[in-house]
C-alpha cells in the first residue's frame, strides 16, 4: 500500500510537470492568424499522449467514449482549415474521402452490415488521415522544434513512470488498466516482468513515444540549436534506459534505424561528424554508468531474455525483417484474391468491430496492417489505400532528402521513424493512428522553413 501511495504521488507530480509544460506551449503558440488552430493541434498531441492516463486513472468510468476523444478536434480542425481555404483538395485527400464514403456503403450493404462499426472504421480516412495535411499546413519548422522540446521535457517523468510500472505488480495503481482494470495494463515481457504502457492505453504507445523522442534527441545533438544541454543529456539517458525498461524490440530496432539515418546525414554533411562523435562517446558512457545500477541491470536481463526468445521463435533478425515486414506485406497483396470484392467491411478489423459484431468477440484478425486493410476493404480499395500510403511515404522521403542536402536536418531525422510508420503502422489502433497523423504532419511541417516551400506547394496540389 505504501508503495502504491508513493507511486501515485510521484506520478501525479511528474504528470503535472508535463501537463504544465504542455499548457505553457499551448498558451505561447506563435503566428497570430493560426494561433487557435495551432493550439487545437497541440491539444490533439497532448490528448494522444495522455489519453491513456485519462482512461486508466483519471476518468476510468468514461474509458469507452474517451477512445474517440480526439475525433471532435480532428473534425473541427478539418472544418476550420477548409473554411479558411488552407486545405485545398489533392489526390491524397480525395482518395481518403472516397475510400471512407464508399467503405461505409460497402460495409453496410455487402460487408458486416453494422453502420456503427462502418462509421468507426471510416473515421480513420474521413477525419484523422486528412489531419496529416492540416498539421503540415498549420505548423511550421519552429512549431516542430517546440514539439521536440516538449517531448524532451516529458522524457524524465515518463521514464520514472515506466520504471515504477516495470517493478510494480500488475495490481499496483500505476499499472491499472483501461477502465480501472485491476488485472493491469502490462503486456507479455520476460522473466516475470511486463512491458509497461506509460501514460498510454497499450504498450505500443510507449514504444512510439520513445521512438519519436529518439528522432529529436539525435537531431538536437547534431544541430545543438537553442536547447538546454542539461535537458538534452537527461532526455538521452532516459531514452537509453527506456529501451530495456520497455522490453520492446521495436524501440531497440527503431533507435538503430535513427542512428543509421544520422550516419547517412553525416556522410552528406560532414560538419555533423564531431557532434555525432560526442553522441557515441556520451552514449557509451551513459550505458556503462547505467550498467552499474541494479535497476537497469534487471531490466537489461529481461530485455535480453525477451529478445533471444522472440528471435528464436521468428528466426532471428532475418526472420523478423523477412517475415514480419517484407514477407508480411508481399503475402498480404498476394493473398488478396481470397477475400470478397468489397472485403468484410470497413472497421471489421478494429477492436471495436470485433467487440460489436456478432460472433467476433475474442477473435483476432491480423497483425499485418496491409492484410487487415484488404480484409476490410477488398482487393481494389485495399490496394488503392496501400498505394496511397506508399506514394505519400516516398514523396515525403524524397522531399526530406532534398531538404537535408539544402541544410535542413530535421525532416530527415523524423523520416527515420515516419517512413515505415506511414507505410505500415496499424491505423485500426487509435494510439498508432494518432502517432501516424502526428508524425506525418510533423514531417511535412518541418519542411516549411519559410513562408513558402516547394514541397508545401506540390503536396497540397498533387
Amino acid at each position: 500500500m505504501g508503495n502504491d501511495i508513493a507511486s501515485s504521488g510521484i506520478l501525479k507530480h511528474s504528470a503535472g510537470n508535463a501537463w504544465a509544460h504542455g499548457a505553457y506551449l499551448l498558451s505561447n503558440s506563435r503566428v497570430s492568424s493560426n494561433s487557435l488552430l495551432k493550439r487545437v493541434v497541440w491539444a490533439y498531441i497532448l490528448l494522444l499522449i495522455f489519453e491513456g492516463a485519462l482512461r486508466k486513472w483519471i476518468l476510468p468510468e468514461l474509458a469507452t467514449p474517451l477512445l474517440i476523444v480526439r475525433d471532435p478536434l480532428a473534425l473541427w480542425l478539418l472544418f476550420k482549415t477548409w473554411e479558411r481555404g488552407q486545405l485545398p483538395a489533392n489526390s491524397y485527400l480525395t482518395t481518403m474521402v472516397l475510400v471512407g464514403v464508399v467503405g461505409i456503403f460497402a460495409a453496410a450493404f455487402w460487408g458486416h452490415g453494422s453502420l456503427a462499426v462502418a462509421m468507426y472504421g471510416a473515421r480513420v480516412y474521413l477525419l484523422h488521415l486528412p489531419l496529416i495535411f492540416v498539421v503540415g499546413r498549420v505548423f511550421n519548422y519552429q512549431d516542430v522544434i517546440l514539439v521536440g522540446k516538449f517531448l524532451l521535457w516529458l522524457a524524465v517523468p515518463m521514464t520514472v513512470l515506466i520504471t515504477l510500472q516495470f517493478y510494480s505488480p500488475q495490481s499496483a495503481w500505476v499499472n491499472r488498466g483501461v477502465g480501472g482494470d485491476l488485472e493491469g495494463a502490462g503486456f507479455g515481457g520476460a522473466l516475470g516482468y511486463f512491458r509497461p504502457p506509460g501514460t498510454f492505453s497499450f504498450t505500443n504507445g510507449n514504444t512510439l513515444y520513445y521512438s519519436l523522442l529518439g528522432c529529436f534527441v539525435f537531431y538536437f545533438w547534431l544541430e545543438r540549436k537553442d536547447i538546454s544541454r542539461i535537458l538534452l543529456i537527461c532526455a538521452s539517458i532516459c531514452l537509453i534506459a527506456a529501451i530495456p525498461l520497455s522490453i520492446s524490440r521495436g524501440l531497440f530496432f527503431q533507435a538503430g534505424v535513427t542512428m543509421i539515418f544520422a550516419i547517412f546525414a553525416i556522410c552528406r554533411r560532414p560538419k555533423f561528424f564531431k557532434h555525432f562523435l560526442v553522441i557515441m562517446i556520451g552514449g557509451t558512457f551513459a550505458i556503462l554508468l547505467l550498467n552499474n545500477v541494479e535497476l537497469y541491470q534487471t531490466a537489461t536481463d529481461a530485455f535480453t531474455a525477451r529478445y533471444e526468445s522472440a528471435n528464436n521463435t521468428e528466426g532471428g533478425l532475418q526472420g523478423v525483417l523477412g517475415d514480419r515486414y517484407i514477407g508480411g506485406m508481399v503475402n498480404s497483396v498476394a493473398g488478396s484474391a481470397d477475400f470478397p470484392f468489397f472485403g468484410y467491411g470497413i472497421g471489421f478489423g478494429s477492436n471495436v468491430g470485433l467487440m460489436l459484431l456478432p460472433g467476433m468477440q475474442g477473435e483476432r484478425i491480423s497483425d499485418q496492417e496491409w492484410e487487415r486493410i484488404i480484409i476490410e476493404l477488398g482487393t481494389i480499395m485495399g490496394l488503392i489505400v496501400i498505394s496511397l500510403r506508399l506514394s505519400l511515404s516516398v514523396k515525403i522521403a524524397v522531399a526530406s532528402y532534398k531538404s537535408l542536402v539544402n541544410g535542413n536536418l530535421l525532416p530527415w531525422m523524423i523520416l527515420s521513424l515516419g517512413f515505415l510508420n506511414i507505410l505500415q503502422a496499424q491505423w485500426a489502433q487509435p494510439t498508432s493512428l494518432g502517432f501516424s497523423v502526428t508524425i506525418g504532419g510533423l514531417m511535412i511541417a518541418s519542411l516549411r522553413t519559410g513562408c513558402e516551400d516547394s514541397f508545401d506547394v506540390k503536396i497540397y496540389s498533387s
